[in-house]
Formats: structure tokens, sequence, C-alpha cells
């Protein structure tokens, strides 16, 4: 009987030593779960989604323009947000009567980003202050995708790379909205 028990205690150890090894690794170095908080992200995202945030990607290439990523509150790296990528490194970001215009090496007289994910109601409204944002080296301009409700880089200014934990890869809750994403394809 007690051999039994043993062998059993052994078992049990040897599974749950060999599974905290496989989940470990994946949770803290590949992917991670994330759930929707506010209305920031609408009508693409909602309150309540639960999201698996791809954390590998960005080790190996650079965020693009269109990822949704989930990164540290500049102000409170405790806190974390999920924004979409607008402006990239070294880029000029301008908001003239709702649009927005990308100034970058190819575009040296700037272009307006065309949205289509986003209804028209919810266009940028211009920056407070100045209206054009200029990114450095490693920074992003992110904004929600509801942009009359996003504390988003209109307010605490562009999101180092070092603050971005991943892109939003799968919703996987409600299950009637599941879904893989990619960042969408500009028109340019």
């Amino acid at each position: 009987m007690f051999k039994k028990a043993l062998y059993f205690t052994l078992d049990l150890v040897k599974i749950v030593v060999i599974s905290l090894a496989i989940i470990i690794p994946i949770r803290y170095f590949l992917i991670q779960p994330f759930y929707v908080q506010g209305s920031s992200m609408e009508p693409n995202f909602h309150t309540s989604e639960y999201l698996i945030i791809d954390e590998i990607s960005y080790r190996f290439n650079k965020p693009e323009r269109g990822d949704v990523i989930v990164f540290k509150y500049p102000r409170n790296p405790k806190e974390y947000f999920i924004k979409r990528i607008i402006g990239l490194p070294g880029e000029k970001v301008k908001f003239e009567n709702g649009d927005i215009y990308i100034y970058n090496d190819t575009y040296e007289h700037g272009i307006i980003l065309e949205e289509d994910y986003l209804p028209s109601s919810l266009k940028t409204s211009p920056l407070q202050g100045s209206n054009i944002v200029e990114l450095g080296e490693n920074e992003y301009f992110v904004l929600g995708d509801n942009r009359n409700s996003s504390k988003d880089s209109r307010m605490f200014g562009p999101v180092d790379k070092s603050l971005i934990e991943g892109r939003v890869l799968f919703r996987g809750w409600p299950i009637d909205k599941a879904q893989f994403f990619e960042a969408p394809e500009y028109q340019f």
C-alpha cells in the first residue's frame, strides 16, 4: 500500500513538473492572456473580451502600422493598455479636419491614412495644442479605435518600443467572435 502511494505521488510530481516546464515558458515568453476593459477600442474590441497576446514576434520583427498592441502605460507601467499603432519610428503624424497624415521618407509631403476598419463617425479629433507629432527612433504613436473615448498618444505621447508587451494574436472570448488578427493593409 505504501509503495502504491509513493509511486502515485512520484507520478503526480513528474506530471506537475513537466506541465510547469511547458506552461511557464509559453506564458512568460511566447503568449499571454489579456482581458479588455473599457470602450477605447470599440467597435473592434469590446469590454470583457479575452485576447491572446503574441509576445515573441516583436523580438524578431518590428511592429507594423495597424497592429493592435498591448503595452505598459508610459505614466504607470503597472497598467496595461490596448491600442492600434498609427505612427512608426522616425515619422511625423499630423491631425487635420479629422484626417491623419503620415510623413516619412516615402511620403515627404504627407499622405492621408485610410482606416477602413473604422466607421467615419469615429475619426480622430485634432490634438490639443500642437497637431504634429514627431516620433523618435523607438517611438510609436498609438490610438484607440474609438477616438472619442480613448486615452492614447494624443494625451500621453508616443510609446517607446520597450513598453510594448506584444500584439493581439487571437480573440478567444466570446466564442462567437473568436478570430485571429493581422495588421490591416493600408492603401497608400
